[in-house]
């Protein structure tokens, strides 16, 4: 079995989940598990109210001299990514126990893509000797 891919993911902007997903479908390909702990503003993009919302770009994404995206192109949506990933794959997609309590989410608002909530000592014990990617 190869190494885990383990994502924290703490953005709820659509532009890093977009990559994100990309990552997680692109391991899942190739027969990698993944392993993704959502906390705060990507936990709250994960509600099931929300999912399909336009969640917008991180600053850095649409400040003044970087290169936008374009508008009107025919990118799979960033919830549908996962969606596929998880059918291709090992996908793991927890929600952190902490980051529930803090926004205030009961884990019935969140997308059914979401396989359970765990604190961290779960999440480090699924990464095992893997490292882990922030985003």
């Amino acid at each position: 079995m190869s190494e885990p891919l383990n994502l924290v993911l703490f953005s709820g902007t659509a532009d890093k989940l977009h990559a994100a997903a990309t990552l997680v479908a692109g391991a899942a390909a190739m027969e990698q598990p993944v392993n993704i702990l959502l906390q705060y503003w990507a936990l709250d993009a994960f509600r099931t109210a929300r999912a399909d919302d336009m969640l917008g770009l991180a600053w850095d994404a649409i400040s003044e001299g970087t290169s936008r995206p374009v508008h009107g192109s025919k990118a799979i949506p960033w919830m549908e990514t996962f969606r596929m990933a998880k059918e291709l794959g090992e996908v793991q997609i927890l929600a952190c126990t902490g980051s529930l309590d803090v926004l205030g989410i009961d884990r019935s608002e969140l997308d059914p893509i979401v396989d359970s909530e765990a604190g961290i000592a779960v999440f480090l014990a699924a990464a095992g000797e893997g490292g882990i990617t922030f985003i």
